[in-house]
């Protein structure tokens, strides 16, 4: 094994549970057709762009898959790209919202369903920019050569808490109903190597940048706890279950009134990777970008076309609206759908960027395709 300064995807991959399912479709699987909550939903709809998503649910609302195999299976798929078996990895970094259990770790879970032999495991923790964490932490360890071959996945199955039983007795309010019309499973994993693919195209990492603006934002999206400033006796684990579900504590919320300042914020974090010169905006070919309506898309297409100016729709790529918001897992499935439609060519660059409403984080990550090794 060489100790290298580069660090390789060589296998992307992807899994989306079941059949895609339409606007109309949503109430059969997750309930709350009730008038006021109809009224949410076809609002949310109307303003988020998507038009399929997929569940993990059957036609009666009833799970079919835990959350640990839909990043097996995106894993799964994601070694057979690359042509290996997951006895060839020596680490795995995972990264979801929410995992199926409380105890173990999620990254445990996974490995024990996935098999291959002993690895270094992490479970990067978080939302949307958790995937890119996990990515960074997989990059970092190859280039120290302390690994050959690594496997990132992120997966996320929040359907199982979007369901109607969820939110009875609940107030139908934007803050509690917003993610519930907005979120859905799926799960994307990337292969990760000291060197090109050997016969195939492969996306070098040239960099991740990951940085929390919690210092400057209260809590925007959250559960577990009652309003955004957790105190001792607040939280799901102070009181009991039955109380805790009572006051509506597992219900994901979110406070959609400062989402326009996350779009500023992240373009401001856009422009000062500009200004110290690891994006250069004469030679960026491709943004792929993670948000969850089309609505930031757009707040944020516009701020970066500022700097920008030669910026176009044909090297923006995402897959929102037949995709669905999958939270962590977003960002990777918009690039193995990207990368296998042929988009990239060698020589281009890719920029990944992932908001996080949570606590207000931002995660970037700069790609460069290249050819097979020794090519």
């Amino acid at each position: 094994m060489a100790s290298g300064a580069h660090a390789y995807l060589t296998g992307l991959g992807s899994y989306l549970p079941g059949a895609p399912v339409d606007n109309d479709g949503i109430a059969a699987r997750l309930g709350g057709d009730d008038r006021v909550t109809d009224r949410i939903r076809r609002r949310v709809l109307e303003e988020n762009g998507i038009r399929l998503r997929h569940y993990a649910l059957d036609e009666h609302g009833e799970p079919t898959e835990l959350n640990e195999e839909l990043a097996v299976k995106a894993l799964t798929a994601a070694l057979a790209d690359r042509g290996i078996g997951p006895a060839d990895l020596r680490m795995l970094a995972v990264a979801t919202t929410q995992g199926d259990a409380l105890v173990p770790g999620f990254g445990s879970m996974v490995h024990g369903r996935l098999g291959g032999g002993p690895m270094q495991v992490l479970t990067a923790a978080g939302v949307c920019a958790s995937s890119l964490a996990a990515l960074d932490a997989a990059v970092a360890k190859i280039r120290l050569g302390d690994h050959p071959r690594a496997a990132v996945v992120a997966s996320e199955l929040p359907s199982r808490s979007l369901r109607q039983r969820r939110f009875d007795g609940v107030n139908a309010r934007m803050d509690s109903h917003f993610l519930r019309w907005m979120l859905s499973d799926g799960a994307g994993a990337a292969v990760v190597e000291f060197q090109p693919h050997p016969t195939k195209p492969s996306l070098r990492v040239d960099w991740v940048r990951h940085v929390s603006l919690a210092h400057d934002h209260d809590v925007c999206m959250r559960s577990g706890m009652d309003g955004i400033d957790p105190m001792v006796g607040s939280t799901w684990q102070d009181v009991p279950v039955a109380e805790a579900a009572a006051r509506g504590m597992f219900v994901l919320r979110q406070d959609t009134a400062v989402l326009g300042d996350l779009a500023d914020a992240g373009i401001a974090q856009f422009e000062e990777l500009v200004d110290t010169g690891l994006i250069d905006l004469k030679h960026l070919d491709h943004v792929v970008c993670h948000y969850s309506t089309h609505a930031f898309r757009d707040l944020a297409f516009d701020g970066i076309k500022k700097r920008m100016p030669s910026l176009d729709t044909d090297r923006w790529f995402s897959n929102l609206a037949t995709r669905g918001n999958t939270g962590s897992a977003s960002i990777f499935i918009a690039l193995e759908e990207a990368w296998h439609s042929g988009r990239f060519q060698p020589g281009q660059t890719v920029l990944l960027a992932v908001p996080e409403s949570a606590r207000f984080a931002f995660a970037f990550a700069h790609l460069t395709v290249v050819g097979p090794a020794g090519s």
